[in-house]
């Protein structure tokens, strides 16, 4: 770009998403003259869905706004906790994030998750059609423009995933009511209707079962049971909406 220059600054938040030489607190950039600010921010490596407020030359602005020479624009990160009005808080994961996939369904948070890589178009797609939001550390992906909407996973750590997502979005949390395999909903179940299903030694220490409405996975408090009870404890002490059930 060699156009209108102008006076960008990104929040301490968002710079580590461009290169070093844009990571001071004010850096110049030439545009095009036509481009959106949406556009530019975007050409920094900054996905929008990161992007809360812009500010130009102290005035809040929309992301179509096409900037002109001399303005000095602020770009903030997403308020949290995020609202994302307009449909039931869902969530979609990419092939990358199977584990923190299983900690939502866990806590009973409705996210969808392909084991295999569908592509970025297939997933971006669903996600406006199923109007949830894309959670992924593919910022390409996160810049398509079918997305209905989306958030970018900053960790690489399971544990941090799951309290960024939480301490963003605030979902309900109904743990132990989900299946971990396939999302679908538990429902209680009878030990005698699931006896041929179980080992021996199953049947034998066990009496409380639950079983997916959707895949059919019987569920019991097994030898995991302490390790999920912590991570639901630990969640559920930090964002609340515990419901006390079976894992």
């Amino acid at each position: 770009m060699n156009g209108p220059e102008i006076h960008l600054s990104l929040a301490p938040e968002l710079r580590f998403f461009a290169v070093p030489e844009r990571r001071r607190p004010w850096t110049a950039v030439a545009t095009d003259g036509v481009s959106t600010l949406g556009h530019v921010v975007e050409s920094l490596g900054v996905p929008l869905t990161e992007v809360g407020r812009l500010l130009v030359d102290g005035e809040e602005t929309a992301v179509s706004h096409v900037p002109g020479a001399g303005e000095t624009v602020e770009v903030h990160p997403v308020v949290r906790p995020q609202r994302v009005p307009g449909a039931p808080l869902r969530f979609l994961l990419d092939v990358h994030l199977g584990t923190l996939a299983r900690r939502l369904r866990l806590l009973g948070v409705d996210a969808a998750y392909e084991s295999e890589d569908v592509g970025d178009p297939e997933l971006a797609a669903r996600s406006a059609a199923q109007r949830r939001v894309l959670l992924s550390r593919d910022r390409g992906l996160l810049r398509r423009r079918e997305l209905w909407a989306g958030a970018y996973v900053y960790s690489d750590r399971p544990d941090e995933q799951l309290r960024d997502v939480l301490g963003r979005f605030t979902p309900s949390l109904a743990p132990w009511t989900r299946c971990t395999a396939c999302n679908g909903s538990l429902e209680d179940a009878d030990k005698e209707a699931v006896r041929e299903r179980l080992q021996h030694g199953t049947r034998r220490t066990y009496d409380v079962f639950a079983r997916c409405t959707v895949c059919d996975r019987v569920y019991w408090r097994g030898a995991h049971h302490a390790r999920l009870e912590a991570i639901v404890a630990r969640a559920v002490g930090e964002f609340g909406g515990a419901r006390a059930a079976l894992s």
